[in-house]
């Protein structure tokens, strides 16, 4: 599908230089002279170069759609994660590296929605928060919690996170996939 150069959006992905890439920030420029142009942020979604490249809006590319399939998360073995399609029941195996870090909040049974394009796999999209405990956390000192100061935990996963200081052990907490961040405590 083609479009404009001044109408890619963040998340987009295009076909740009024999490649695949999604567009990560996107600033539309006028310049005092000459025609208006995007200044668009790209990141390959091969090897995770970065890419500055300007798009009048006179200008077309290739928007491509990618294939999404919810697969369940079953195991790692080693540095490999097994995913099986939920409709096909197919396992496929791909490299740690290929999820990053986010790798530690994959969950026995969790539901991911990996990308493809042409049947290749190309992305895997984690839940945006998972509940977790808390399985070490500095103690709350008295008067403490009068300034807004957080402190670091140490999650089940063995991530470590920064919380607000009424989060003690054993109690579990929402985390932001993406960020890697506390939002709230679980109910």
């Amino acid at each position: 599908m083609k479009i404009n150069g001044n109408e890619i959006r963040p998340g987009n992905v295009i076909q740009h230089k024999g490649g695949l890439w999604v567009a990560v920030k996107i600033q539309a420029v006028k310049p005092g002279k000459g025609g208006a142009f995007a200044q668009v942020e790209l990141k390959n979604l091969i090897d995770g170069t970065k890419l500055n490249e300007r798009f009048r809006a006179s200008e077309t590319v290739e928007r491509v759609r990618l294939e999404q399939k919810d697969h369940q998360f079953l195991y790692a073995d080693g540095d490999m994660l097994t995913f099986m399609d939920v409709e096909t029941y197919d396992q496929i195996q791909l490299p740690k590296d290929f999820v990053g870090e986010r790798a530690a909040f994959l969950q026995d049974g969790m539901t991911v929605v990996v990308e493809s394009h042409e049947g290749k796999p190309i992305g895997v999209s984690l839940p945006d928060q998972v509940a977790l405990e808390v399985v070490e956390a500095e103690a709350v000192v008295k008067g403490q919690t009068a300034a807004s100061s957080n402190k670091p935990a140490i999650l089940e996963n063995g991530v470590r996170v920064m919380v607000p200081p009424f989060i003690s052990v054993g109690e579990k907490i929402i985390v932001d996939t993406n960020e890697i961040t506390y939002v709230k405590r679980a109910d």
